[in-house]
């Protein structure tokens, strides 16, 4: 199983798109999330990220997704691709298989300089 993460702003062209135009884009992407849910496909739900959240991303919106897989994922991915959506909106993407909190924290008190990226 897969989490994927989207966080997202909207851009001057969004604005600049008339409403039956923004409608046309997010109906196609309905449609294709609707044929996704067949093979499994969990979205875990739509917000806007809190104005009073502590260490606040600097992304306004988000969703969560549970995946089978990578391919689901990366049918998404295309998705969102085919439908212009990193047209309309800046955007940043997290995904990764899930794994246990115990596995998680053991890899992190256990990490060494060479197994990760640093920020």
């Amino acid at each position: 199983m897969y989490l994927y993460i989207e966080m997202w702003n909207v851009t001057t062209k969004w604005m600049k798109l008339d409403h039956d135009d923004r409608r046309k884009l997010m109906d196609n992407m309905h449609g294709r999330i609707k044929n996704m849910k067949a093979s499994g496909v969990e979205n875990l739900g739509w917000a806007r990220n809190d104005e009073h959240t502590p260490y606040r991303s600097d992304y306004r919106y988000m969703t969560v997704w549970k995946m089978p897989s990578v391919e689901e994922v990366k049918v998404l991915e295309s998705n969102l691709e085919k439908v212009g959506w990193y047209e309309y909106f800046s955007q940043a993407n997290s995904r990764g298989e899930i794994i246990s909190q115990d596995n998680a924290i053991d890899f992190l008190v256990n990490i060494e300089e060479t197994s990760t990226s640093m920020s």
